[in-house]
This record gives structure tokens, sequence and C-alpha cells, in this order.
């Protein structure tokens, strides 16, 4: 298990990878290696064996509840400390203040985005396309949170030169930030952009207060050895970006 360096004390964040020395065996060679996603046609028992190891790879750091959710591309955030959810709650972004408790946001393109306080008593985790980060998942989280976070560490996410959308999406952003038109280029095709999450993202995060950002340096789509990209593939995997308090 890797982990990110440069957080405040305590503090452990890091983000699966499509192969685990414990990954099950699959009979759809779309779904092989480690993963996480209930949703995508994949043998249910076969997921949570694999969410299981995880919980076993995090018991040495005294870790004991994980949450999960159902992502819908929403702007909905939850502050979950001791809530026991029987089904996994609709939402896009997470914040606990309880040590010892996983945060899990799934992702095979789209952008995570952990989130950390000061003196590292409070974190969040967040799931960023673009629909999120253009209606406000970011400020959502922020908002959500009992202190202002001052850290952020961006995971895989699609890089820009692979991630080609369409003028609505540039409106969506550059309407609500016209600082944001340099995170656009020009495609080959009339109306085609490439969109770089990494700098869209990195631009929200320290207009509201978080001053330093960390990671931003992946891409899903070409880094097929570590990464389910579900522009690579439609039938695909999910991996897992974590953080917790020990």
């Amino acid at each position: 298990m890797q982990f990110v360096q440069g957080l405040p004390h305590g503090v452990y964040v890091g983000q699966t990878r499509v192969h685990h020395e414990q990954m099950q065996s699959s009979d759809v060679p779309e779904l092989a290696g480690f993963n996480l996603a209930l949703h995508v046609g994949d043998n249910p028992a076969r997921v949570q064996k694999h969410r299981m190891q995880l919980l076993q790879d995090f018991a040495g750091y005294g870790v004991d509840k994980i949450s999960w959710m159902n992502q819908t591309h929403s702007t909905i955030c939850h502050t979950i400390n001791e809530q026991m959810y029987f089904t996994a709650p609709e939402g896009d972004g997470m914040t606990t203040q309880r040590k010892h408790h996983v945060l899990m946001m799934m992702t095979a393109d789209c952008l995570p985005i952990v989130l950390v306080n000061a003196d590292g008593s409070e974190v969040a985790n967040l799931h960023a396309g673009w629909k999120g980060l253009a209606h406000g998942i970011v400020e959502n989280t922020i908002v959500a949170m009992q202190s202002q976070p001052v850290v952020a560490w961006l995971g895989a996410a699609i890089s820009q030169d692979c991630f080609e959308i369409g003028a609505e999406v540039k409106t969506a952003f550059c309407s609500k930030y016209p600082e944001l038109e340099t995170a656009f280029k020009e495609g080959v095709k009339a109306g085609k952009y490439y969109a770089d999450l990494y700098s869209i993202a990195t631009y929200i995060l320290k207009l509201h207060g978080v001053k330093t950002v960390l990671g931003g340096d992946q891409c899903s789509f070409s880094q097929a050895d570590q990464y389910y990209s579900y522009r690579r593939e439609a039938k695909t995997g999910r991996m897992a970006t974590f953080v917790f308090m020990a």
C-alpha cells in the first residue's frame, strides 16, 4: 500500500490500482483486476472480497470503518462520522472528523480529490467529473467541512490530451470562472476542445482557500497498466481513492 507524502501528520491518502496481489479472478475480461465497483456488472461476491481485502490492508493502522457512496455526478456532500448506512448514501462528496474511518471514492477517468485541514483533524473525499466540477462539488464539499481545508491531493484522472469535450462543457466552466479559458485548448474538430481537469480543479481549490495542491500528474486513460478508464473501455472496473486519519 503506497501513501501520499506531504500531508499533515496522521493522514493517509492513496489510490488503488488495477493490480493487487489478492485480487480475485474474473470471468469477464473487461472487469479483470482489482475492481471495487458493484454497478459495472461484476460478480458482487468478487467485489465484496476486494472491499474486505482493503479493510485488511488498513487494519494495521487501526481502521475500523469504511464508507462508500452511490456516486451520481452530483454536488452532494455528506458528513459521516458514527452513522452506519445499510445502503450507500447518494452523493459525490464525504467529509469526516472521525479517526480510523476510511472514506472511499471510485473513479475511472473522473478526478478524485482529497481535502485535509491544517492539523489533520478533518478530511474529505470527493468525485469530480466535469459535471461535478462545473456545478460545484468542490465548493459544496468545502462548505460542508467544519474547518478550512488547506491541502488537496488530486488522484489519477484522464489527462488533457485524452479528454475531448464539446463547446458546452467549456461554456459551463468559463461562464462561471472566465479565468479557466486557459484550461482548454482547441481540438482538431470544429467545436471540440481538450479540457484539463487538473488545472480546473487546482484553480477552483486555490480560489476557495486551499493553499497546497498535490498530485495531478497521472493519466487514467493512457496508463492502462495501472488504471481503469471508462473512455478507453466503456465496460470497465473502478479503482478507489481513500483517505483516513490514524
